[in-house]
Parts: structure tokens; sequence; C-alpha cells
């Protein structure tokens, strides 16, 4: 979380040395490839990657997650083609929340039903409630064991619902209010600690402790970010070209 809000505020010390912001996070380390400013573009980039997978007879799955936006653009379908076509390990994660920026779903697609999508090209799929924590963990690992057990690309929809603007400049004119309290109840975290609580599954002070600990690790990172330092002036221009080979 540190080196990922320290790129957020532009410092050296956050994994793309500030230049990425908070749409070009990257960390190696955990085998995260990165976010994608452009709508779609992380796509075929999980298809290269299980792409290099299979050919080196590696045992690994590729999770790629999207919202439903996404599936508006050519680069959807032609990497849903080719994992199906070339038998590739990729988990397709749509993340189906209703509205694109301020695009509702029925305005931009014919079929709403975004898993029936990966049906044509000959993809399992399934849909689950995305605001149901226990729900998306179950479906999650049955996606990811069929990947691991056939191969082959699976696509998972998880249908949610965004509660708060899509950025500090929207207005949100294009959803009523009354829309969103309608949601407000199904908030994921809310309902999987009443769950937690209704079935007698966590006590009280440990859900005290793991506030705190939360409070405690945002806290670190705004602190690490904030002390971070600035790329000097001069780098700015480093990494826009190829460096000569010494």
């Amino acid at each position: 979380m540190a080196t990922a809000l320290a790129e957020m505020y532009g410092k050296q010390e956050g994994c793309s040395r500030g230049r990425g912001g908070s749409m070009h996070l990257f960390d190696r380390a955990t085998n995260f490839y990165g976010g994608n400013a452009i709508v779609g573009g992380g796509l075929p980039l999980s298809v290269g990657l299980a792409l290099a997978d299979h050919m080196r007879g590696a045992d690994i799955v590729t999770a790629c997650f999207f919202g439903e936006g996404a599936v508006a653009e050519g680069e959807f379908h032609e990497s849903l083609n080719l994992a199906a076509l070339w038998g590739l390990p990729v988990l397709f994660v749509c993340e189906n929340n209703l509205y694109a920026m301020g695009t509702a779903l029925a305005i931009s697609e014919s079929e709403t039903d975004i898993q029936r999508k990966a049906a044509c090209y000959r993809i399992a799929s399934e849909a689950v409630d995305g605001m149901d924590v226990v729900a998306v963990e179950a479906a999650a690992r049955r996606a990811v064991h069929a990947v691991r057990e056939t191969g082959k690309p699976y696509f998972l929809e998880c249908r949610t619902y965004r509660l708060r603007a899509h950025s500090m400049f929207d207005a949100q004119l294009y959803r009523d209010k009354a829309e969103v309290e309608a949601w407000r109840h199904k908030e994921p975290i809310a309902c999987f600690r009443a769950w937690l609580e209704t079935n007698n599954m966590i006590h009280p002070e440990e859900l005290e402790r793991i506030d705190a600990e939360v409070i405690a690790e945002v806290d670190a990172a705004v602190n690490f970010a904030e002390a971070g330092t600035l790329e000097p002036i001069e780098q700015l221009t480093r990494f826009t070209y190829a460096e000569k080979a010494t």
C-alpha cells in the first residue's frame, strides 16, 4: 500500500517512481502487472502473459480484472477469442457495476447479460452477486480450479454497484439518488461484517483489532507517501526513450 500511495503522490518511492499515478500501479514482487488507462487495455496484456506461461509450461493462472465498459471495446472480443482458440489459462473477471463512468449498461450494450458473451467464444462462464463477499470467494475458487484443471480460460461476471461518484468531478446526473440508496444496504463490507457477527464467526474485540490495524496501515502509508521525495527535474525525461547500452 505504501508504494502505491507514494505513486499517487508522485514520489520517487512509488512503484513507478511517481510517473504512473493512480492508473498505472505495478508490483512485480506480487505478480501484479499493473493497471491501464486505456479502457480494455489490460485484456490483451493478460492474454500475452498467459501465452508466455503456457509456452513455458508454467502452472500459473492469469487473472484479468475489467469493468463492463471494457466489453464494448474490440480488445475484449479479440482477447476472449484468442484465449479460447489457443487454450490459455486466463481468468477473466468482469466487475459489472452497471455504469461505465456515466454510461448505463443498457445504453451501451444490446445484450446486458455479460457472461453470455463468453459463450460466443466457447468459454465456461458464470455470474455471481458481486456484493456478496462469500459468494465471490466461492465463485473465484471454482473458477481458478477450472482453469488449472483444464488449462482453458474461464469468465466470471461479478454483478456489483458503484455507490460513490466515478471521480471528484462526477456530478452523477446519470442516476437517481434513490437508486444509489436502494443499493447502499447491500454494501459488501458492512454485509460481510454483519454475516460474520450473526453466525458468531468473529468476536467484537477481533473486529476492533482489525479496524485498528487497517487504520494504522493507512496512516503509515500516508506518512510514507508524504515524506517521499520528488523526482529531480533533470530526471523527468528518464524512461521516455531507450537508454544506450554501456
